[in-house]
C-alpha cells in the first residue's frame, strides 16, 4: 500500500483541504492526524471492520480499548448509555482539550471498538486539524496513538511515517503535537471517578470542577507486576519503549548525574552506544555518550512536549542503553513518570 501524505498548516487551512482524508474514513480506511496530545490513527469510531483495521496495523492487543473522537455534545446522546452528572461537568470544564472519559457505551458501539468492554471511551479534541476531520466525515472516529504498539507515542508526522508507512491510506501533517503526552482518562461510571491514566488535565484540575477523585491503584505503582490489576486493560501492556534499555535514576541531583556519568563510562568503555536525558539546569554536568536535554525543569510542559520525541531520537541514533534522571512526582510531572516508568520497564534505581 501507498500511504499519502497530506501537508497541512494547522493554524491557516480550509476545512475542504480534508476532504480526502475524510472519504477514506468514510470509506472505512485508515488516517493519522495531528491533536493536541500526539498523532492518531483513526477509523470509523461505529464499524466493526474499521477498527479492527486499526488493532491490525499497530498490533495492538485485541482487548486494549480504542477512544472516540467527536466534535460535538450532542454524540454523547447517541454512543453512551447515561451521562452522569460528573462526566458532563467535566466535559463541559475541559472538552475540546485533553481529557477522556470513560462512559457506559449505548448499543450503537461496536465491542470491536470497546476491545470488548461495556463502557466507551469519549474525547473532543482541540486541535483544529482534529476537530474539522471529525466534523466534516460526518463520523465518530476512534482514534489510538498512531505508532506500532509499544512504541513511543508520535508527536511528529515524521514518526508516524517511521512506524506505519505503507500499512495505513494516509497520514495527515500537521506538524508538531502542542502537549506531547496522551490525554488524561477519567472513569465516570462509579459514584467516585478514578484516574486511570495521568495526562495534562491534572487531579488538581478536576477537583476544582467535581470535588473528588481518586487514582486506579495500577497508575501509582513503581513496580513491575505488582499484583495489582489496573482498572484499564490497556494499563497492563508495555508502552512507550525505545529500542534500548531505559533506565531511570531517581534520588539527589548531583548523586543522579554522578551515577549516569560512571555507568554510561562503564558502558562505552564496553563498546556500546550509550544516549543520556538531561535537563536544561544538567545539560552541562554529563561528559559522554549521546546526550540531549528534554526541556527546563522550570516548566515541566517542555519535558511533557520532548519526552516522546528524545527516546526516538534514541532510537535513530542507535542507543543501546539511555540513562535519565526522574522528575517530580506530581501535577503533570505525575504524568511524565507515568510514562518514562512505562518506557523504561519499572527499572528505577535510586542513589
Amino acid at each position: 500500500m501507498k500511504t499519502k501524505i497530506l501537508t497541512i498548516n494547522s493554524n491557516n487551512f480550509e476545512p475542504s483541504d480534508l476532504n480526502g482524508a475524510a472519504e477514506i474514513l468514510r470509506k472505512g480506511g485508515l488516517v493519522a492526524f495531528p491533536t493536541e496530545t500526539v498523532y492518531g490513527l483513526g477509523a470509523d469510531g461505529l464499524n466493526p471492520d474499521a477498527s479492527r483495521k486499526i488493532y491490525a496495523a499497530k498490533g495492538r492487543p485485541s482487548d486494549n480499548p480504542l477512544i472516540i473522537h467527536i466534535a460535538d455534545y450532542k454524540a454523547l446522546e447517541e454512543l453512551t448509555a447515561d451521562c452522569p452528572e460528573n462526566g458532563r461537568k467535566l466535559a463541559e470544564a475541559f472538552w475540546p482539550g485533553p481529557l477522556t472519559l470513560i462512559f457506559n457505551k449505548s448499543s450503537k458501539v461496536p465491542y470491536s471498538t470497546t476491545g470488548g468492554l461495556d463502557t466507551v471511551a469519549i474525547r473532543m479534541p482541540a486541535h483544529p486539524v482534529a476537530y474539522e476531520l471529525i466534523r466534516i466525515s460526518g463520523i465518530y472516529i476512534a482514534a489510538p496513538s498512531a505508532n506500532i504498539s509499544g512504541r513511543p507515542s508520535p508527536t511528529k508526522a515524521e514518526h508516524v511515517i517511521e512506524d506505519l508507512s505503507g500499512i495505513i491510506d494516509m497520514i495527515v501533517d500537521g506538524g508538531k503535537a502542542d502537549i506531547g503526552l496522551e490525554s488524561t482518562i477519567v472513569d465516570v461510571t462509579a459514584e467516585m471517578p478514578v484516574i486511570l491514566r495521568p495526562g495534562y488535565i491534572t487531579d488538581e484540575m478536576i477537583r476544582r470542577i467535581i470535588g473528588q477523585v481518586e487514582y486506579d491503584k495500577a497508575v501509582l505503582t513503581r513496580i513491575q507486576d505488582s499484583g495489582i490489576r489496573p482498572k484499564a486493560p490497556g494499563m497492563k501492556y508495555k508502552h512507550y519503549a525505545p529500542r534500548g534499555a531505559l533506565t531511570i535514576y531517581e534520588g539527589n541531583r548531583e548523586a543522579v548525574v554522578s551515577e549516569i556519568n560512571k555507568i554510561a563510562e562503564e558502558k562505552l568503555q564496553a563498546g556500546y552506544k550509550v544516549g543520556i536525558i538531561a535537563t536544561d539546569e544538567t545539560l552541562s554536568c554529563y561528559h559522554r555518550g549521546i546526550i540531549k536535554t528534554v526541556g527546563t525543569r522550570k516548566d515541566v510542559n517542555t519535558i511533557a512536549r520532548g519526552l516522546f520525541e528524545i527516546l526516538r531520537d534514541f532510537d535513530s541514533e542507535g542507543a543501546d542503553y539511555i540513562y535519565t534522571e526522574s522528575f517530580e512526582n506530581k501535577q503533570l510531572g505525575q504524568a511524565v513518570m507515568n510514562r518514562l516508568l512505562k518506557a523504561a520497564g519499572y527499572h528505577i534505581e535510586k542513589v
